[in-house]
């Protein structure tokens, strides 16, 4: 279908403003978002007495984000193409608004769910700001602003931890969602004064069968996913919801393929450069969050295991968050690469480097400064990755469907770091020793989660080796606006 470059009768936008600012504010909105999905880790342990509920019923705090997340990423996307960019990342932030607001005003459970699950939906927005970016940006600068945005996930995570744990120690609990809430209107500010709408849209009609499909396929696998440790793998439950989710996404597929304007373009997702790419995508975010299950966990078990350090969590904050800097740090350095030598080439520097560091892992993990070197390394290669992702989707599909293109290669990141969760789960419950009557990771168990977060590098690595050699071509830029004439009019 043909882009539609024709404002919106009534919209409104923005002053024309500078690329510089377009950046900026984009990447807080990013920051904003992530910093959202971490500020929770800190309380997690003292959740089920905050809300008066079970264990494993307060959990469903951080699980009903994650769903919320995996079901929006893509719909969000595909409503930008559509409706515009702009107007769905003001709506994303909205949402974190409300849900922020819902969580610090909850004592109980229920409320909690509900503001985690609002939270959950505003997470298209870096996918969006990346899109933006792409339709607004001159093409030499878009290289290091999409690493740049790519980025702000790392650095609002590694920053919020530090950030979370302090205003747990020394505040009330309900102070993290009111900061939550403080960030999203200022980033909501920015984006309505300085952020333009983009004039290129796909225009169409909204595949409802599509997105409910997906959204029931999605929750199914991720549901077993996270919650197959709680349940038992072999449970009716767990391979219930797995039996369900290859069924739906089976027939959802099916349906995609036949529809005229799906919500997810299969035919544009198998080609090989978007679909490699996307791989990799899983196997990156599979590895990257292997060390976020690591570190904090031999940063706070007790010194009397031979390997736990015995620090607190306001200590792992301080030890995760130069990560997040490195990888800021780095994304100007990973644009230079793209444009030298092609995203294929960055993508792989970066799998080589965090496999790097996590075999680094094994043999030092016995002082703090170790597990500062070892995430910063990491951080490195993330950071290297996550700005080539962008670039080699963008320069695979046309500009009509970047946001839902750039949506779903999030969505594969997501689905890494899920499957990694529930991995090191099961191999740290696999491989403990007791202390004290106590049943702990035993130091074995945290060497093989880290052997197979080197080894999902590896297959990134692997997988990226099939992305096509040649650069990608430079995005197509968007056309100009076309203003209404009296004879349009009417």
């Amino acid at each position: 279908m043909s882009e539609a470059p024709v404002r919106p009768a009534g919209s409104v936008s923005p002053a024309r403003t500078g690329p510089n600012a377009v950046v900026a504010v984009l990447a807080l909105a990013g920051i904003t978002v992530s910093l959202m999905q971490t500020l929770v880790i800190p309380i997690v342990p003292e959740l089920p007495k905050y809300l008066n509920a079970s264990a494993s019923n307060a959990a469903w705090a951080v699980t009903a984000t994650l769903l919320a997340a995996a079901v929006a990423t893509p719909v969000a996307g595909r409503l930008g193409d559509m409706f515009g960019k702009r107007l769905m990342l003001l709506v994303s932030l909205v949402l974190l608004v409300s849900g922020s607001v819902v969580a610090a005003l909850s004592d109980s459970l229920v409320p909690m769910i509900v503001g985690r699950s609002l939270q959950g939906l505003a997470a298209a927005v870096v996918p969006l700001g990346i899109s933006i970016m792409r339709d607004e940006l001159p093409p030499e600068r878009l290289a290091g602003s999409t690493a740049l945005m790519s980025a702000s996930l790392g650095v609002g995570g590694a920053l919020g931890l530090p950030t979370a744990a302090f205003i747990a120690d020394h505040y009330d609990w309900h102070v993290l969602f009111w900061t939550s809430a403080a960030l999203g209107v200022v980033a909501f500010v920015l984006v309505m004064l300085l952020v333009p709408e983009s004039k290129v849209r796909s225009g169409g009609r909204f595949d409802a069968v599509g997105a409910v499909g997906l959204a029931v396929g999605l929750v199914s696998l991720l549901l077993a996913v996270s919650k197959g440790a709680d349940w038992g793998w072999t449970s009716g439950t767990t391979l219930g919801l797995f039996a369900l989710a290859v069924a739906v996404l089976l027939a959802w597929g099916f349906f995609e393929l036949r529809t005229g304007q799906p919500l997810v373009d299969l035919r544009t997702t198998v080609r090989r450069q978007v679909l490699f790419t996307n791989l990799a995508s899983i196997a990156f975010g599979f590895s990257m969050f292997a060390m976020s299950l690591v570190l904090p966990q031999l940063l706070q078990l007790p010194t009397q295991t031979g390997y736990g350090l015995g620090r607190s969590m306001l200590t792992v904050g301080l030890v995760m968050a130069p990560q997040g800097l490195v990888m800021m740090a780095f994304a100007p350095v990973s644009a230079a690469i793209t444009k030298s030598r092609g995203p294929k080439i960055t993508l792989m520097i970066g799998a080589v480097i965090v496999a790097a560091g996590y075999g680094l892992n094994i043999v030092l993990m016995s002082e703090v400064w170790h597990l500062i070197l070892v995430s910063c390394i990491i951080g490195a290669g993330v950071g290297f990755a996550y700005g080539a992702m962008p670039a080699l989707i963008m320069g695979a599909v046309p500009a009509s469907e970047t946001a839902a293109a750039n949506s779903l290669n999030t969505l594969m990141r997501s689905i890494g770091t899920s499957v990694a969760s529930a991995v090191a789960g099961v191999v740290l419950s696999q491989l403990t020793i007791s202390l004290g009557g106590v049943t702990l990771p035993s130091e074995n168990g945290f060497k093989v989660v880290m052997a197979i977060g080197a080894g999902a590098a590896v297959l990134a690595f692997v997988l990226a080796s099939f992305l096509p050699g040649r650069r990608p071509a430079d995005p197509e830029p968007a056309p100009a606006p076309v203003e209404p004439t009296a004879e349009s009019v009417h």
